[in-house]
């Protein structure tokens, strides 16, 4: 008597799908290429100790410097992949904060509904109907006034992204445990009398991981292109600290823009295809998890 096949879990059919997408898949392979040319890279590189050079200042790519050297002589190439670490992390870290700070807001208003729902509402409301690249830019007006030191504002760039990039996570995930609340499996959890926290981390979190990857996934992209704004302003990181958004703040000059291209469109092109295979990634993800999102 021949066995009947075991059916693919949740996850397997996920990845299946995943990788049929082509596109999803030329994503995470420029994004693999470019963690480990940003994490790893500088190791293999004999200018990563060396600072300013006055006699390679503004240097042409050559064997010596393939990308060129910048206006303190230093190799462009290093401080591509340097700035690369920075930003990459500035957006994972933003997005981390916003799917917890999100996610977990989202989870208690549409829980536990009534007052908690309509004050974490209200303030989701607020920060939504604010223009999010001019509420940055006063936030961080305000730290430059307060002198924060150059090592920290990295993080509290991270931790302005994340209030600005919350609320719109905070109202999905809302809507989808209010629906979720609607469903058999919830009301049985009623009827055998569960407590609240195994309602919520036992039946409750596990379904709208996937919404929160997804969200998450795509928020990064925005958040790169938040943090190399606010950077290329001078509101963001700042030098000697190296971002992509602030190495193209340096080619500050027509004669720059004109004759020098090898100082801003290496990470102009940096953040334009890091920022393109995270949503192709996300895009990817959306469709895997949720293949009728494709038909819609």
């Amino acid at each position: 008597m021949e066995s009947k096949p075991k059916p693919s879990s949740l996850w397997r059919q996920i990845t299946r799908r995943f990788l049929q997408n082509k596109m999803s898949l030329i994503g995470l392979a420029f994004l693999i290429f470019i963690f480990l040319f940003s994490f790893i890279g500088p190791l293999f590189s004999p200018y990563v100790n060396l600072g300013v050079d006055p006699t390679n200042i503004n240097q042409a790519p050559s064997t010596a410097h393939w990308l060129g050297t910048d206006k303190l002589g230093r190799d462009v190439l290093t401080r591509l992949m340097i700035a690369g670490r920075i930003s990459l992390l500035v957006g994972l870290g933003a997005m981390v904060m916003s799917v917890v700070i999100g996610g977990v807001l989202g989870i208690i208003s549409g829980f536990y509904r009534g007052i908690v729902d309509q004050i974490i509402m209200r303030i989701a409301d607020i920060l939504m109907t604010l223009p999010g690249l001019p509420l940055l830019f006063i936030m961080a007006a305000i730290l430059s006034e307060w002198k924060v030191p150059t090592e920290y504002r990295i993080y509290i760039v991270m931790l302005m992204l994340s209030i600005v990039g919350w609320p719109g996570l905070a109202r999905l995930v809302r809507s989808q445990i209010l629906s979720l609340s609607e469903r058999q499996f919830m009301q049985a959890t009623e009827a055998l009398g569960l407590r609240d926290v195994r309602k919520l981390f036992k039946h409750l979190l596990p379904n709208i991981i996937p919404l929160l990857i997804v969200s998450g996934t795509l928020s990064v992209g925005g958040a790169i292109l938040s943090e190399s704004t606010l950077s290329f302003f001078g509101l963001g990181v700042v030098p000697p600290d190296a971002s992509w958004g602030n190495m193209i703040t340096s080619a500050n000059s027509l004669i720059d823009f004109q004759k020098r291209p090898w100082l801003w469109v290496p990470p102009g092109l940096a953040i334009f295809f890091t920022v393109i295979s995270i949503n192709l990634l996300g895009d990817g993800l959306r469709d895997a998890i949720d293949p009728n999102m494709k038909r819609r």
